[in-house]
């Protein structure tokens, strides 16, 4: 028998909590809540599937607790944003601290299902691909998640690994903004090409020398290349 997937609601609204609660419950999914950002730190967030977190909360905000999750506690558990905030800017934000999704309030629960079920499909898919990709001294593990540069970990969102992914698999051939949000966000969710410039110059910044290779063209869009 299938394990179930273990979702953490983290919201300080307990109403909200336990509608999502029962419903997801009804879905078949193991729920855990937590009311508050600090809460939600000192749960064993390794077993989580994924994320419902939303961004204003008295205390830390949804914001900073997934900061922490990506860069402190180095976890890649999908995050989907639950908020009333809905200028572009915040959902810039919520992407750039490492949101898989973003979720305006009020929102139906029928939403809410179908994209945890998107985003937990799209983790669970089984590729048959190399185990390695290599340019130089640059490698991705495809088993592990794993980027290296001569022997070093360099640590990624789940977004820049997955557009280092695509680019090096499709190395020398451009591929459009449209392409990438195609692939990468691959499920109803409010992106724009922004998203994917964003995410590129991140890229570039942590794999140092490599970021020559990372080319883009007006029009064309982005691609791996070597510098000659």
């Amino acid at each position: 028998m299938e394990q179930k997937k273990k979702i953490l609601i983290v919201d300080d609204e307990k109403d909200l909590c336990e509608i999502l609660e029962f419903n997801l419950e009804s879905e078949g999914f193991d729920i855990d809540l937590a009311h508050s950002g600090e809460d939600a730190l000192k749960k064993p967030l390794e077993d989580f599937d994924l994320i419902l977190l939303d961004v204003m909360m008295g205390g830390i905000s949804g914001f900073k607790v997934a900061n922490v999750i990506r860069k402190e506690k180095k976890l890649e558990i999908p995050i989907i944003f639950l908020t009333a905030k809905t200028e572009e800017n915040d959902i810039l934000t919520g992407f750039n601290v490492g949101g898989d999704d973003y979720i305006s309030k009020p929102f139906s629960i029928k939403e809410i299902i179908a994209r945890i079920k998107a985003i937990l499909k799209r983790g669970t898919k089984t590729v048959k691909e190399e185990s390695q990709i290599v340019f130089k001294e640059l490698k991705i593990n495809t088993r592990k998640k794993e980027i290296t540069i001569s022997g070093q970990i360099i640590n990624l969102t789940r977004k820049e690994y997955e557009i280092l992914l695509l680019l090096m698999k499709n190395m020398g051939q451009y591929i459009s903004r449209d392409e990438i949000l195609k692939n990468i966000w691959n499920y109803d969710v409010i992106v724009t090409d922004r998203n994917v410039d964003v995410n590129i110059a991140r890229l570039r910044k942590k794999i140092g020398e490599y970021s020559e290779n990372i080319k883009g063209k007006s029009g064309y869009g982005y691609c791996f290349a070597s510098k000659e």
